[in-house]
């Protein structure tokens, strides 16, 4: 049976199932998604939107006060807000999230019918985002701030989550893509402090 590994944090910080060719279980796929999700530094930016009241979960019935998630899914952790989407799209691991969360069988709204094992083919592998998302927070923390439209920071996170689906989807079309990464540069001009940031880690990676 494959195995979760997760490397020495002071060499390539990566995750990944050792090997991806055998049958796994929904629980490890699950904790990997989990683990990939905490090591990228996702809880900086849900801080943000929950305390401007735009958790990704409201309303759900597996939600409970004071708890949180009382039944983690294979289709709630595949799905990224446009914020972690953004994040992920900047850094080159957008594809690869994509890639393997679209071998996992029966995802559904809130829900799954992923069976206890299945066979998947592709991992994930990992590095360090925290910093990223760190300043990204930061960057949108600000924005909420200073900008007095209701909800303006949720709507920007959907512009971009929509601008980036339709980059992937006109991955052959370089005219809509480059109009398409246009805007998106666009919409993420005022995260100065990310921008910063994602400069400083491209020019080590």
């Amino acid at each position: 049976m494959p195995r979760l590994t997760t490397n020495d944090p002071s060499q390539n910080k990566s995750l990944s199932i050792s090997d991806p060719r055998e049958k796994v279980s929904k629980k490890m796929v699950l904790d990997l998604g989990m683990s990939y999700l905490e090591k990228m530094g996702s809880g900086h930016i849900c801080k943000v939107c929950i305390s401007y009241g735009g958790s990704c979960c409201s309303g759900c019935e597996h939600l409970s006060n004071g708890v949180g998630c009382t039944l983690r899914n294979t289709s709630c952790t595949a799905w990224l807000c446009g914020f972690l989407k953004f994040l992920l799209y900047e850094t080159g691991h957008l594809q690869e999230w994509n890639d393997y969360w679209e071998q996992v069988p029966g995802q559904d709204h809130r829900m799954d019918f992923t069976p206890e094992t299945f066979f998947i083919h592709k991992s994930l592998h990992v590095q360090s985002l925290g910093n990223l998302s760190e300043a990204l927070a930061a960057d949108l923390q600000e924005l909420a701030r200073t900008h007095s439209a209701i909800g303006f920071i949720f709507t920007l996170r959907e512009k971009i989550d929509r601008n980036i689906d339709q980059f992937i989807f006109y991955k052959d079309d370089p005219v809509k893509k480059n109009r398409l990464k246009r805007s998106i540069v666009n919409l993420s001009s005022p995260f100065h402090r990310f921008h910063i940031a994602l400069n400083d880690y491209r020019a080590i990676n």
